[in-house]
């Protein structure tokens, strides 16, 4: 990540330079009103680093309603029941996580809401994942393999129904708002294998630091004490000690694979009845997790009060990981370099498929996830294009099926403090490639 960051800032330094180098400032001080290269550059710095802070404090609402949750289904033991029916799958996938351990129920949520478009409630999911696998991690400050994989599948997520986009497609005048459901499903279904493969063959050069000599000091971390055998908390982090305790049970194999197929049933009822469904997904999960938390004779009221907490910290705790980001991507559109990569790639990319007012699009997802929405949206209300348009729905689909990189790698490592991602990056960027070039196959063969 440090090369990344030095090559976005030193990439846009030298093009702004080269344009200062040339700008020849408008006579008798009229002219479009333009700022100068450098004066562009200065002027996006201070927005992305104050926007970056506004990101953060509009995350702290949803991140502490939502880590409140989370630890109210935690101390009702939701998180092992999770992990055990989705064991066979997950144990493939991450060896080196204990079945039952609590990381399990919150990666498992976190694709869930990632599924369902729901990526306020996914970023607080994610981030108790990532502090989960932190606990497992013999050297800290540095991505285990289980957090690289668990980062690629997240950045590349099946989903299942891409609310926001739907809502903005109605918003623009589609036809057909919905129509970009199998569009998306389809290129989000290809990016997640990609990001398994690519992540579990990188992983194999770019292996991890020998653990150190002595016990890891997570094990000082991991709460001492854990729920009753009510599923009340004894202790103010409501962990569960039976969460690796009972790792060499769980269901047996024809439970796990009956919710699996259940899963996959959901499917078709998302692309069906999804407009329907999604206003009842958000206040539906605060009543489910609540009740079963009650169910359990969980102090529902005081365990979400200190999960919030949680919540509060992390969200303030990324925000330099935030601001660093954000700044480099802002002088990275502003010196003009994504305006000269755009006209380079783009007479390539239009026999391809891949339109050249689309293109913009592709590159800036993984960058910057409010940049990527500007241009979708101003794409398909151009009364030229249209939502309904190929390039309307190929922009749609793009905006559906892939994940702002940069920013889920930001938010996760930085609450977790790792500094060393090793090969996640790698599998993350193979992950969104996958995603525009299926979503690019897929769109021609439906809308073209």
């Amino acid at each position: 990540m440090n090369i990344v960051f030095l090559l976005i800032v030193l990439v846009a330094f030298l093009t702004a330079a080269w344009h200062q180098i040339q700008y020849a400032p408008p006579q008798g001080g009229g002219g479009d009103g333009a700022a100068a290269p450098m004066a562009a550059v200065s002027e996006a710095v201070v927005e992305s680093a104050g926007g970056a802070v506004e990101l953060a404090i509009g995350l702290i609402g949803v991140m502490t309603l939502f880590l409140g949750l989370m630890k109210v289904a935690e101390a009702g033991g939701m998180l092992t029941v999770l992990a055990r029916l989705i064991r066979p799958l997950m144990t493939r996938l991450f060896p080196d996580v204990p079945p039952d351990h609590p990381a399990m129920g919150s990666m498992i949520l976190n694709m869930s809401a990632n599924a369902m478009g729901l990526g306020n409630a996914a970023t607080p999911f994610g981030v108790r994942a990532m502090q989960e696998l932190d606990r497992l991690n013999p050297h800290k400050g540095t991505a285990t393999n289980s957090m690289a994989l668990f980062l690629a599948i997240n950045t590349s997520s099946v989903t299942l129904l891409p609310t926001g986009v739907i809502a903005l497609r109605a918003s623009a005048g589609s036809a057909e708002p919905a129509a970009i459901l199998p569009s998306t499903l389809f290129a989000t279904a290809c990016a997640t294998v990609v990001a398994v493969v690519a992540t579990k063959t990188y992983q194999r050069f770019s292996p991890a630091p020998l653990p150190d000599a002595q016990p890891a000091p997570a094990a000082e971390d991991e709460p001492a004490a854990a729920t009753g055998g009510h599923g009340e908390p004894e202790d103010p982090h409501g962990h569960l000690a039976d969460a690796v305790a009972g790792s060499a049970t769980g269901y047996p194999v024809w439970v796990s694979y009956t919710f699996l197929a259940g899963l996959l049933g959901l499917i078709p009822l998302s692309i069906a009845y999804g407009r329907v469904i999604a206003p009842w997904i958000i206040p539906g999960l605060i009543v489910f997790f609540l009740l079963y938390g009650a169910v359990r004779r969980v102090r529902v009221y005081e365990v979400f009060v200190e999960g919030a907490r949680e919540g509060f910290q992390v969200a303030v705790r990324i925000i330099p990981y935030l601001v660093g980001i954000l700044v480099a991507v802002g002088m990275f559109r502003a010196s003009g370099a994504m305006e000269a990569l755009v006209q380079w790639v783009g007479a390539y990319t239009e026999h391809l498929g891949m339109p050249a007012e689309a293109l913009p699009m592709a590159l800036l997802r993984p960058l910057s996830g409010s940049g990527a929405y500007g241009v979708m949206a101003s794409i398909i209300n151009d009364p030229a294009v249209g939502p309904d348009s190929y390039t309307g729905l190929l922009v749609t689909t793009l905006q559906g099926s892939t994940e702002t990189t940069f920013y889920v790698l930001a938010v996760y490592f930085g609450a977790v403090q790792v500094r060393r991602i090793r090969h996640t990056l790698a599998g993350a960027l193979t992950a969104d490639l996958a995603g525009i070039i299926a979503a690019v196959a897929v769109c021609l063969y439906l809308f073209a």
